[in-house]
């Protein structure tokens, strides 16, 4: 296992012993919905990182979430602010 920006990662147990192999890091489940959602649950979820946020669908956190780096996390809420 290794860590990076906080988060740590694992080589799948398909990887054996090479070394060139994919490796994962599991992303936090706090995933929480805007105040600003409104109640017709059509929105957005953000899930804090280590080392930024990880943004999904609320109608199908099921699909994925997108990860962001911190300075594009950031520029994006600078420009949402404005």
């Amino acid at each position: 296992m290794s860590t990076h920006e906080g988060l740590n990662f694992f080589k799948s147990s398909y990887s054996g012993n090479r070394a060139e192999c994919v490796e994962v890091a599991h992303i936090p489940t706090g995933f929480w919905k805007s105040s600003h959602s409104g109640v017709n649950g059509d929105c957005v979820e953000v899930a804090e990182l280590p080392c930024g946020a990880a943004v999904r669908d609320s109608k199908n956190p099921a699909r994925g979430h997108l990860p962001f780096p911190s300075a594009e996390w950031d520029a994006f809420l600078t420009i949402a602010r404005r």
